[in-house]
């Protein structure tokens, strides 16, 4: 593996915030590269299942939301009154201002963390794409998404998972860690240290199961989820109890 050093938990914040705004114009190609083009569906289903979970659901939040990917999608649903994309790094949120054109979406910068400008029982959706593992503080994350939806809202979270079966993993590690960051230096003409932080974000991210856990203890219920491409993307599900 590449000899890349994470950020510290105080410097992460910053860290993140400058180096998306400084690969924003790739990132969507980047995306597409490294998946093949399967993160478009895994996306589709993310706002699928959202709806599914709460079918009246008149108002959605994406957080870390980007170039505005599942934004758009939730954009297209009729029954969305309300739609709020989010994300710490405006050149990102740039590149999603075209995508949502004309669609009744709103768009600001701000932190995953702290939603306090959100009053408690906003939201009828959170949807969250691979934003997750770049927060500082993942439990004060899960406790705002929790306080910003209303009850028996659901928050479902697309992210990077652990590989299964294991004999698999040598694989996926060689290409995540290898290949993967050639994709972001082709595209972005040069070597950026921001295509090393995407695939080293994975290695203190929790694994499924302990990221279920995880959300249990913060307070939400019917949590389960769902493994992409043997468990190299992952998607949870959960609701807002009590």
């Amino acid at each position: 593996m590449n000899q890349y050093k994470l950020p510290s938990q105080e410097k992460k914040p910053e860290y993140v915030r400058k180096n998306f705004d400084g690969i924003a114009k790739a990132y969507d190609r980047f995306n597409d590269w490294n998946s093949f083009f399967l993160h478009r569906i895994w996306k589709d289903w993310v706002v699928k299942e959202a709806k599914r979970s709460v079918p009246h659901a008149k108002s959605a939040l994406d957080l870390c939301c980007g170039t505005g990917d599942i934004t758009y999608r939730l954009s297209l649903d009729p029954d969305l009154e309300t739609v709020v994309g989010l994300d710490f790094s405006e050149q990102m949120l740039s590149y999603a201002f075209p995508k949502v054109e004309g669609q009744p979406v709103k768009l600001i910068v701000g932190d995953a963390m702290n939603l306090k400008k959100f009053p408690e029982g906003s939201f009828d959706i959170v949807t969250m794409g691979f934003g997750l593992r770049n927060v500082s503080d993942l439990r004060l994350c899960l406790q705002e998404i929790k306080r910003v939806l209303k009850k028996e809202g659901v928050f479902v979270n697309l992210d990077v998972g652990r590989v299964r079966p294991r004999f698999l993993k040598f694989f996926a590690d060689f290409y995540f860690f290898k290949i993967v960051p050639l994709f972001g230096y082709l595209l972005y003409g040069k070597q950026n240290e921001m295509f090393d932080y995407l695939p080293h974000s994975s290695k203190t991210y929790p694994d499924q199961e302990t990221l279920q856990t995880i959300l249990i203890e913060v307070g939400f219920k019917e949590v389960w989820f769902r493994n992409f491409v043997f468990g190299n993307a992952v998607a949870h599900v959960a609701k807002k109890g009590n």
